[in-house]
């Protein structure tokens, strides 16, 4: 936090800003929430090589996360709802048997959305997202 603040004040410093992402069509409380905020299209949705990721896993009953400090750029996000917390997304025969959901809400096609179709600014005022959950199983 102090890390942040100082950033914040130095001159030529990159703005920094806090991002709300609220969740809907949540279908149960069980399990847990796992949000990625990343800037980097080639780690998205994974963020599993992206090391500036941001992670959140929280109970599935949390209806908003809060990132805070987040560096401007453009960021797009990625949420399982793990409703049987093994740490990963449950797919029968290659369909999603658990919740999924993306920043801007793109459409779906065949696999996850593009970067591009789920980027959205960040860029020192306060940011949010409204992620809506989609089960297909």
């Amino acid at each position: 936090m102090l890390a942040a603040l100082l950033l914040a004040v130095l001159p030529g410093a990159a703005p920094i800003t806090d991002l709300s992402v609220t969740l809907a069509n949540v279908r149960s409380d069980r399990g847990v929430l796992r949000l990625c905020v990343t800037s980097d299209p080639d780690n998205f949705p994974n963020c599993t090589d992206d090391a500036r990721a941001v992670t959140r896993t929280v109970a599935a009953s949390v209806r908003t996360v809060r990132f805070e400090g987040l560096p401007s750029g453009d960021y797009a996000v990625a949420v399982i709802h793990d409703e049987n917390d093994n740490a990963r997304l449950d797919r029968f025969a290659g369909i999603p048997r658990e919740g999924f959901g993306f920043s801007r809400n793109p459409p779906l096609g065949f696999g996850p959305p593009r970067f591009s179709a789920a980027r959205f600014p960040v860029d020192g005022d306060a940011a949010m997202q409204q992620v809506r959950l989609r089960y297909l199983l």
